[in-house]
């Protein structure tokens, strides 16, 4: 037991000593949270810019009601210069620009924005049926709709991009600090000494892994206090701590495999390089930093291989969308096995020296 307390402290000096690994493993993916945070508060409020020509009798002569709805989706401004309306437009400063000429309702869109012409042109298109139907006489539609969220109506993008960004400082800090710990020790012949000495290898083994959680839980306890701060607005679901359990097996997963990179490197640059070439790709492929809903099929299969995946997807279900522990089960099996087949083979890597 003396022997694991005095591992875990050194391990744990070492690394609140190194300022370098400290920006990178705390920092760094604190920052990402802060900068998205910040960018994506108000993104479900934002509204599409457009330009009206002159007039437009199929908006200007809306219901109070339509006019308010309208007016929480799109930001209209009236001109009365066509040409400095579509040159705007060409330059991508408004989404689209409106006129009415007798009865036809022309929308003069840029391509180069895909998405806000397609808004733009859908909002409209609805405004042209209406104003057929009323022209029409009917009054009352036989079909009317109504969208609803499936999700609380606070919901906000900071409570989907805290369990993102929060896995990936996890797999950032458990592959560097397993892998730079093992390389550094190798070359300072550390490892020998412990070889020849008493002490359990479950002893050596048990700090690495106490240390490596205990800074995922400053990790957790960091990112969710600042996420829960007012200017972002986090809500937690009544079983966010579910994810606790889940955090510790993605921790695992990622320290073997920092261990098998740091088994596998012979210099602390070339650890750190293999590390980074592992977690930084699987982060854009996990799902961490933006959602795959719009992803390729294959890219979307291909996923479900990396932990990363995993370790975000049951996190955000427990801390966001409200599903109890028993849903994170198979996905903390997945991880506990990718953790078995790594450490095996890191074993078969391993070398006390770099003889």
């Amino acid at each position: 037991m003396t022997s694991f307390v005095s591992l875990s402290s050194a391990m744990a000096r070492g690394f609140f000593r190194d300022r370098t690994a400290l920006f990178f493993t705390i920092l760094f993916p604190l920052m990402f949270l802060v900068l998205f945070g910040g960018l994506f508060k108000d993104a479900g409020a934002s509204k599409t810019d457009i330009l009206q020509i002159g007039a437009v009798p199929v908006v200007d002569q809306l219901p109070a009601e339509a006019a308010a709805g309208l007016d929480q989706v799109l930001a209209v401004t009236r001109t009365s210069d066509r040409a400095a309306a579509l040159e705007e437009v060409r330059k991508g400063d408004k989404a689209a620009a409106i006129e009415q000429v007798g009865g036809e309702l022309i929308v003069h869109y840029s391509a180069a924005d895909a998405v806000k012409a397609a808004t733009v042109r859908g909002i409209v298109e609805s405004l042209v049926q209406q104003a057929n139907l009323a022209a029409a006489g009917v009054t009352t539609p036989a079909v009317t709709l109504r969208t609803q969220p499936v999700e609380d109506q606070s919901l906000k993008a900071i409570q989907y991009m805290t369990p993102g960004l929060l896995g990936w400082a996890i797999a950032t800090g458990a592959t560097f600090g397993a892998a730079l710990t093992l390389v550094t020790w190798r070359q300072k012949k550390i490892l020998r000494r412990l070889r020849l000495s008493p002490v359990p290898i479950a002893s050596i083994i048990g700090a690495r892994v106490a240390v490596s959680i205990a800074i995922a839980c400053a990790q957790c306890a960091m990112f969710i206090g600042v996420a829960l701060l007012p200017y972002f607005g986090l809500q937690l679901s009544d079983q966010w701590w579910a994810f606790i359990p889940v955090m510790i097996a993605g921790t695992l997963a990622f320290l073997s495999i920092g261990l098998v990179a740091g088994a596998a490197s012979k210099t602390p640059e070339a650890a750190s390089a293999i590390a980074n070439l592992i977690t930084l790709p699987m982060a854009f492929l996990s799902g961490a930093f933006f959602p795959l809903d719009g992803a390729p099929e294959w890219l979307q299969s291909l996923s479900e291989f990396f932990p990363l995946k995993h370790l975000v997807s049951s996190m955000q279900d427990v801390m966001v969308r409200g599903e109890s522990f028993a849903v994170t089960l198979p996905d903390i099996g997945l991880l506990l096995g990718f953790t078995l087949v790594l450490s095996a083979i890191a074993a078969l890597l391993f070398r006390w020296d770099d003889a």
